[in-house]
């Protein structure tokens, strides 16, 4: 691999005054800044139509599968087939996230993720569906993603510089997790009602909002990184793209100590997939409503969490920390509830936590992280926090099956309170990240 000198430490890096044509839209609150790029506001609504229909699938895959099978292994199955690609593939992405055009890229696994709904919903829709072509569609949809993560990440930074990028990551988890809210609600409702086939079609529609809104993008008006990865097609290559990323991780200890908080309580305690179907069901009594408000709950405490960020809370090591604890007491608490409004706000307790601690990390990462390097680590990001669905996926689905969903809460909640609480006593001094004036002035330490 040939990879474009680093900046030694102390060595500024280019401002981010690259953009062809200034924003044009400045009479927004602070909170709000990121809106003032034409480029970012397209993407945004984009995301905010096509998130909806994806929330609608989520929760309809869920109770498919359930209807289909009535194991709760097969739903930790099924998620593992769907997030295994992106344990496997995901550093990849990020090298290809470093070396191609972001936009592009997007472009084609967006429209390739519409096909994989539009099929599912015609499956389901002609009455015929079998467990097998769900698990074929998700694993294919988990390779897609296993790219398409990391340069939707990475790519955030292009299209609002550093000086908006926390506020941009903010306003992303606020959307997909206003989608959050309104996606699953939708959801129970629509099958309750109607039943499950209009979920996967509507999600099939909704991807041509993002792939409009990326071919309506003003390309001049991206900025460009201030350097790119050049892989050659060799395995050597690969190898040592992949190794670098890692390298950065390992030797920044506010970042591993996130990542590492982040995997542990996304493996053990965020597998709502797998565990709130079968909790609904089988603890509360409840039916597809009941999946779909609980989910709703979450996204709402998500919500809030990414408007705090965005209107000026910062992301600090604490707060990745505060927030772990957070989804531990939350599921522990939901592991002993037989009430269906204690479960709501516990799971708005637990939504809150999760995206305290994803989006403080997402933030911590994409102001730390030089140019060249960005795809790469925010593939270390994804894999770690996706990824980990695989493995947590079995794990909940087992504790499940072998208790309950009380059970998979229970064991699941104590692990994320214990990986907070070792993350206090191993916090680096401060835990504070620095501000983006400060951070273009520091390059990674590289070698």
């Amino acid at each position: 691999m040939t990879d474009p000198q680093i900046p030694d430490p102390g060595t500024p890096q280019p401002p981010d005054t690259a953009f062809t044509s200034p924003p044009k839209t400045t009479r927004l609150p602070d909170g709000l800044r990121a809106f003032r790029h034409y480029n970012f506001r397209l993407f945004w609504f984009g995301m905010l139509i096509s998130l909806i229909g994806n929330w609608m699938q989520i929760v309809g895959q869920g109770w498919l599968i359930l209807e289909l099978t009535g194991d709760p292994v097969a739903l930790g199955l099924v998620a593992a087939a769907q997030w295994t690609p992106i344990l496997i593939l995901g550093l990849f992405g990020g090298i290809v996230a470093d070396a191609v055009s972001k936009r592009r890229a997007l472009i084609i696994t967006q429209t390739i993720a519409g096909a994989l709904a539009l099929t599912l919903g015609l499956l389901v829709a002609s009455g015929r569906v079998e467990v097998w072509q769900v698990f074929a569609l998700a694993t294919i949809l988990g390779i897609v993603n296993a790219f398409d993560m990391p340069i939707r990440q990475s790519f955030v930074v292009e299209m609002v510089g550093k000086s908006d990028v926390a506020n941009a990551v903010a306003l992303n988890s606020a959307v997909f997790n206003l989608t959050r809210i309104i996606g699953p609600a939708v959801a129970g409702v629509t099958i309750a009602t109607i039943g499950l086939e209009p979920l996967f079609l509507v999600n099939a529609v909704s991807y041509i909002a993002v792939i409009a809104a990326l071919l309506l993008m003003h390309p001049a008006e991206l900025m460009p990184p201030s350097a790119k990865a050049v892989v050659e097609r060799n395995a050597r290559s690969v190898i040592n793209a992949l190794v670098e990323g890692l390298r950065y991780v390992r030797n920044e200890p506010r970042i591993l100590l996130a990542i590492s908080v982040l995997g542990v309580v996304a493996t053990f305690a965020l597998n709502f997939q797998v565990i709130i179907p079968v909790y609904a069901r089988d603890v509360l009594g409840g039916d597809a409503d009941t999946y779909g408000f609980l989910m709703s709950a979450a996204g709402f405490g998500s919500f809030l969490a990414a408007i705090s960020i965005a209107f000026g809370q910062r992301p600090t090591i604490g707060r990745v920390l505060m927030g772990a604890a957070c989804v531990g007491i939350g599921m522990v608490g939901m592991s002993f509830s037989r009430s269906f409004p204690i479960s709501l706000a516990l799971m708005f307790l637990v939504g809150w936590g999760m995206i305290s601690m994803a989006a403080s990390t997402n933030t911590i990462i994409q102001l730390s992280v030089p140019d060249v390097l960005r795809g790469r680590v925010m593939s270390v990001f994804t894999t770690v926090f996706a990824g980990s669905t695989p493995i947590g996926g079995l794990i909940s689905g087992s504790l499940a099956a072998i208790g309950g969903a009380p059970l998979a809460m229970l064991v699941g909640g104590s692990v994320a309170f214990l990986a907070a609480a070792v993350g206090f006593m191993r916090q680096p001094g401060g835990g504070h990240v620095h501000a983006p004036a400060v951070l273009t002035r520091r390059a990674a330490r590289h070698r």
